[in-house]
């Protein structure tokens, strides 16, 4: 209250309003970024308006090591003018750049193909994917197929960890889906083809492996309705191509008599031959 007794309002802040010139100008403000690679400038986040034809633009960062954080660049422009200039560029963190990624347990953190040479990967003793095994027999008969049924190993693949595998395998780059399967002829499927070797056990229906040296899945496992132009029974039909008869130029099937005439000789043709020349 002032001392005239009158209540005093307090001033009225007014949100920036975000100029159109400014916020159209992302191509600019991509421009304004040249001390870093164009990879490491990812997408366009947001533009927010900081004062009267005052803008930021916001880029993804790409550069490793910078999760989360945003590349920055604040334009502007004169009063009735379109032209729009750079102020400032920098590189910003996001709202959870600076928090340490939420915690994961190394099992879950592992990704296919993370395995290197030389490294372990222990298989915790509750892994759904495995069940135990069974003990060694004794009859003979059984021990020909002993490995095949899982005999002196300490756990094989449960029902889940088949039915796993098989899915992953099947939606892969060796199934029926692949880009060079969908390619092939229909008829050219891996379960007709020679180079095919079935799986044993409870895969042999859907999956067996490639064994055709020029085929790209060779050496792997493949689905029975994966197909591929290397084929065991692809023929391709020889094409008669129509040879265009020309004129004959010379004619050597026959033989022309001709006379010739000759200068006269030491020997005339009427004469006795003598045997063996001159005397």
């Amino acid at each position: 209250m002032g001392n005239n007794g009158r209540v005093t309002r307090p001033a009225s802040t007014r949100a920036a309003r975000l100029d159109q010139v400014c916020a159209a100008a992302v191509e600019v403000a991509r421009a304004g970024i040249t001390e870093v690679d164009a990879d490491d400038v990812g997408d366009h986040l947001q533009v927010v308006a900081e004062g009267d034809r005052l803008v930021t633009h916001y880029f993804e960062c790409r550069l490793a090591g910078y999760r989360g954080w945003r590349w920055a660049v604040t334009v502007t422009r004169v009063p009735r003018s379109r032209t729009v200039t750079i102020c400032e560029t920098v590189l910003l963190p996001g709202s959870d750049a600076l928090l340490a990624p939420g915690w994961l347990p190394w099992q879950e953190r592992l990704k296919p193909g993370d395995l290197g040479p030389g490294d372990l990967l222990p298989t915790p003793p509750d892994d759904d994917r495995l069940v135990p095994g069974y003990l060694l027999s004794d009859d003979p008969a059984v021990e020909e197929t002993a490995w095949e049924l899982g005999l002196g190993r300490a756990r094989v693949l449960s029902r889940e960890g088949r039915i796993e595998a098989a899915q992953r395998w099947y939606d892969g780059e060796h199934g029926p889906s692949a880009a060079i399967s969908t390619s092939a002829p229909a008829a050219a499927r891996c379960g007709t083809c020679g180079f095919y070797l079935p799986l044993a056990g409870a895969m042999r229906q859907a999956f067996g492996a490639c064994g055709n040296f020029y085929a790209p899945d060779d050496g792997r496992v493949v689905s029975a309705d994966h197909g591929c132009g290397a084929h065991s029974e692809t023929l391709i039909e020889a094409v008669e191509t129509a040879v265009e008869e020309l004129p004959t130029v010379y004619d050597d099937s026959a033989v022309e008599a001709m006379s010739v005439s000759r200068a006269p000789g030491s020997v005339e043709a009427a004469e006795p031959a003598e045997p063996y020349g001159h005397p």
